[in-house]
């Protein structure tokens, strides 16, 4: 529950008073820093053998911010991001000055105290506060259930009083940044390195995608946010910075928002010199095996009721087979559009005539396939129409060394064997650039220079691209993006 706007407007004109009162005292209300201090984790391990009724004579220095002020402030509880130690404030032991500050003290205001440490009774580790000090007072109120702030449309948009708050919303951000840092580590152990590549980009490639459209005044030319970092990435490994690199970064696509889809949103690109869709695959299931057992200590999940099991090696199958299990329909023996699209429509599929081959085979993988895809699985042999950056299957021509790894319904993964012949890639991006004259605003552009950096040689090249915020999500139980990202794109108000 959040307070009312004339609540809080009444609360804000208390506080701004008893920050006068504070100033009255001779004393900053907003100091610099606040040295010599202890955590409170570091409190908490010294003294935690203390026994019910123990006190030491030991002074110690903490630092934190109010979220519970009982007995007219002689409790109060004090908490850092990850940690809460009670504080005794009884006119016996506190300076004059300090019983003064204690009086215009307000949950969520940020104090210091120098006190000797106990355990009450109760077994309440607890400091004895002998001095107080003001090092940031909180002019607006917290919830008023500060315990739980449940609006989720607060949440979101006031993602600040989400974490102050709420101690699932930290652990969810505090979980994300760790299984980013493994990823990291993990690659670097196989001697990959870190690269950045432009944001700004002024051809949109990488991916199928709408893009976002910016204007550079001083070149006076649009620019487009990138939608992946892949085609710059590629470059790199034709240039031979190193045989295995790796770019974890944002990209941004203009298309709907969900409970999956942000518009902003965390990958991790990854290419290898002379390894292909089948090594991919495998350093996939290693980064998720390692994140989920280093992080979380475990390999199953429960993911909203259903249990995920991470543990390798994940299922592989074709995408043409898995539509098989599912409709008794083999698309390999559609030898044409024709008979792609009588076969789909014989299935109650809404397919356009101007679809190809392959959107007809992915239009019923998605209808008859995807709500199946629980435990993770590999989607292999993806049909060449829909993968112009992958390189074609030695035995069938319709079909890429490409696949997709489903989660939980999700794709969480994409990989393929990197298409290395320059005269394929311009036939295909020729083929985009078809496909976007009539119509499809995320179809491929031409990209002219990255042909003349394919045909200085790429090495034989296995790429893979995760979703950082999916994989987050399935890791922390969370059923929206929105839990998984600091601050998500929302709707101004």
């Amino acid at each position: 529950m959040t307070h009312s706007k004339e609540d809080i407007n009444v609360f804000r004109q208390t506080r701004l008073k008893k920050l006068d009162e504070v100033r009255k005292l001779g004393l900053e209300p907003f100091p610099s820093g606040f040295k010599g201090r202890q955590s409170l984790a570091s409190v908490i391990e010294t003294y935690g053998h203390l026994e019910a009724g123990e006190e030491t004579n030991t002074t110690v220095l903490v630092a934190g911010r109010i979220l519970s002020l009982r007995n007219s402030g002689m409790f109060i509880d004090l908490h850092d991001p990850h940690h809460k130690i009670q504080i005794f404030s009884h006119k016996d032991h506190l300076s004059p000055e300090s019983q003064e500050l204690l009086k215009l003290l307000d949950l969520g205001d940020f104090i210091g105290v120098t006190g000797q440490v106990r355990r009450t009774p109760r077994g309440e580790l607890t400091v004895n506060a002998v001095e107080i000090v003001m090092l940031s007072k909180a002019l607006l109120p917290l919830p008023e259930k500060y315990h739980g702030l449940t609006d989720i449309e607060v949440r979101y948009r006031q993602r600040y009083l989400d974490l102050i708050v709420n101690e699932d919303s930290r652990t969810t951000l505090l979980n994300r940044s760790k299984v980013i840092a493994n990823i990291r580590r993990s690659l670097e152990d196989r001697s990959f390195i870190e690269v950045e590549t432009p944001m700004l980009h002024t051809i949109a490639g990488g991916a199928l995608a709408r893009p976002f459209v910016t204007h550079h005044n001083a070149l006076d030319m649009d620019l487009y946010l990138r939608i992946a970092p892949e085609l710059f990435l590629k470059r790199l490994i034709v240039g031979g910075l190193s045989e295995k690199i790796f770019e974890l970064n944002r990209c941004f696509r203009n298309e709907g928002i969900s409970t999956r889809h942000n518009p902003e949103f965390t990958t991790i690109e990854i290419y290898e010199a002379y390894a292909d869709f089948n090594d991919m695959m495998d350093l996939t299931e290693y980064i998720v095996e390692s994140a989920a057992q280093s992080v979380f200590g475990k390999l199953e999940f429960d993911f909203q009721g259903t249990l995920l099991n991470f543990k390798g090696p994940w299922k592989r199958k074709s995408m043409t087979a898995l539509i098989f299990e599912q409709t008794n329909v083999d698309f390999l023996t559609t030898h044409t559009q024709e008979e792609a699209l009588k076969a789909a429509t014989g299935l109650g599929l809404k397919v356009s005539p101007k679809d190809s081959w392959g959107k007809i085979v992915e239009a019923a993988f998605e209808h008859f396939v995807e709500k199946t895809l629980i435990q993770p699985t590999h989607v292999t042999e993806l049909p060449r129409d829909i993968s112009p950056l992958a390189k074609a299957h030695p035995t069938d021509p319709r079909l890429t060394e490409r696949f997709e790894t489903f989660v939980n319904t999700w794709e969480i993964a994409n990989g393929f064997s990197e298409l290395s012949d320059p005269i394929d890639q311009k036939d295909r991006f020729l083929s985009q650039v078809n496909d976007r004259a009539s119509g499809n605003d995320e179809a491929h552009e031409m990209d002219e220079d990255f042909i003349i950096a394919l045909e200085q040689g790429l090495p034989p090249t296995g790429g893979l691209g995760i979703g950082i915020d999916r994989l987050v999500m399935l890791l922390t139980n969370s059923p929206s993006i929105r839990d998984v990202i600091a601050f998500p794109t929302m709707k101004a108000k």
